[in-house]
């Protein structure tokens, strides 16, 4: 066999081969992309003002009880008072009561942060373009040390 028909004869296999392993590659993609639930939310837009995000980020999670029920869409700073404006898209069939707070938080020490809402008990349902009323701002390991240490000490004037 010469060394010409040897070239010709492997270039078709690694053709085929480069051709299967890439479309085995999209289809894990595909179905990365289904199973991670990483898709934005479509729903009704809710603001929420806090003082710190903390590291949240357009595109994280909105949970009740550790289940996605909208994703964060922008965020902005508002000039008069700096503070930070979080728009929120929430599900359509989620009604989220007036007196709900929203708190960022993360997903352990070092997790991705994420919006939870602890939904209120008012009749006054939240609607689109409403804001949240109550806010808890993301606390950082700092400043859960700071309390603990001034917890500890207690106040001494």
């Amino acid at each position: 066999m010469a060394k010409t028909d040897f070239f010709m004869y492997k270039r078709p296999v690694e053709t085929i081969m480069g051709i299967l392993v890439l479309t085995v590659a999209a289809l894990f993609c595909y179905f990365a992309y289904n199973v991670s639930d990483l898709q934005v939310v479509k729903g009704y837009n809710i603001t929420a003002k806090f003082l710190k995000v903390g590291g949240l980020n357009v595109g994280s999670d909105v949970r009740i009880n550790g289940i996605k029920i909208g994703t964060v869409v922008s965020q902005n700073l508002d000039e008069t008072d700096y503070t930070a404006n979080v728009v929120m898209s929430i599900s359509p069939e989620i009604k989220l009561p007036s007196d709900s707070v929203a708190s960022i938080v993360a997903d352990g020490l070092i997790g991705n942060k994420f919006i939870k809402i602890d939904p209120g008990h008012e009749t006054t349902i939240l609607k689109d373009g409403d804001s949240m009323a109550n806010t808890k701002d993301f606390k950082t390991i700092e400043d859960l040390v700071g309390e603990v240490i001034f917890m500890v000490t207690g106040d001494e004037q």
